[in-house]
């Protein structure tokens, strides 16, 4: 029987057989199913995947007309970063670069965002950041999203004000841990809606909250609320784009609107994200390094598929490093981007990317 060479979650080539893949989809399929108790792949989404994966071709891509439209995070690190986003350090600013995602790479939108993209750092340049998108909405056509993230992580000490859970629950002080991620949580949350009304005034066309819950339920939680503040007080559509594919219960018992946000699953989170009044939502599937990319994409397209079955707001999950089957690995191989971007479409029913 043939073989082909495809890869594993951290880049590496591997050799398998077609009916290999075929069990590496099927099984990366049903630990999805399971985890979130959603439905598994069919047969026939089973037989695409498997043909996709089986097939020599170097590249992969969806059917003529089902083309879909990109939005981004992490802004123009691609370009201007040494480290960020396998960065390639060119040396122009920020506001060429932008300007090249939209002329040479054709980009359908953009992201402005300061390198430090957390809110607690870049609310204080935020007036120098206005001017940014200022000049950007002059000089360019596409849509520009303002993102950055909650990361409510440095609020606490020694980055922040606030006493530690992560140094209170080692101690058995659940209570205090509790208490600070409720304390830290509302800081968060005013400081994300101040911030996202600065560009609104200044005319952005869409604001992107990225890492969402990186902390857990407590920056789920403000979030959410933001959302809700920001989608009912202007008229500028928020993206809430996730951190991982579970929220972590690092407080346990916080709710939004009767539902506890511990341990939901990106179909879960999508309701909620969708009753906050956001616009996008942007699904994480966490990968595993030590599977298969065909294991890895079956999973996440399972993920998907069950967002976008129930969603009512388009959905544009996550195909960066490390999630949504691309492999972990500091230059993503374009073999299984392009695959793992098809499978997102073709089999998860994603609206974008």
């Amino acid at each position: 029987m043939s073989k082909t060479v495809t890869r594993m979650g951290d880049g590496s080539s591997v050799v398998l057989s077609r009916d290999e893949i075929r069990r590496e989809v099927v099984e990366g399929s049903e630990a999805a199913a399971v985890k979130a108790k959603i439905p598994a792949l069919e047969e026939n989404e089973v037989d695409y995947l498997v043909d996709m994966f089986a097939s020599p071709m170097r590249m992969w891509s969806v059917e003529r007309g089902h083309e879909a439209v990109m939005t981004k995070d992490g802004g123009t690190n691609t370009l201007i970063s040494s480290r960020l986003s396998s960065g390639i350090a060119a040396p122009i600013g920020r506001e060429t670069a932008v300007r090249l995602f939209e002329r040479a790479f054709a980009f359908d939108s953009m992201e402005v965002g300061h390198i430090d993209y957390s809110v607690k750092p870049s609310k204080f340049i935020v007036s120098v950041e206005q001017e940014h998108m200022e000049l950007l909405q002059h000089t360019t056509v596409f849509p520009l999203f303002y993102g950055f993230m909650p990361n409510l992580g440095l609020y606490y000490r020694p980055d922040g004000q606030y006493e530690n859970p992560s140094d209170l629950l080692p101690l058995g002080k659940i209570d205090a841990a509790r208490r600070t991620q409720e304390e830290a949580l509302e800081a968060c949350h005013d400081d994300v809606v101040w911030q996202s009304r600065m560009f609104a005034e200044t005319g952005a066309d869409a604001i992107n909250y990225d890492t969402v819950a990186s902390t857990g339920d407590a920056e789920f939680l403000a979030t959410l609320r933001a959302t809700r503040t920001i989608s009912s007080e202007t008229d500028m559509p928020v993206e809430v784009s996730m951190a991982a594919e579970m929220v972590l219960g690092f407080h346990g018992e916080l709710e939004y609107e009767g539902t506890r946000l511990a341990g939901l699953w990106p179909h879960q989170q999508m309701k909620l994200v969708e009753r906050a009044g956001a616009a996008i939502f942007g699904p994480v599937v966490n990968n595993n390094s030590k599977k298969s990319c065909a294991w890895n994409v079956a999973r996440a397209a399972t993920f998907v598929k069950a967002c976008t079955a129930e969603a009512t707001i388009p959905i544009h999950p996550n195909v960066g490093n490390g999630v949504g089957g691309v492999p972990m690995f500091e230059v993503s191989p374009l073999d299984m981007v392009s695959r793992a971007s098809a499978a997102m479409i073709e089999i998860g029913k994603a609206d974008g990317l």
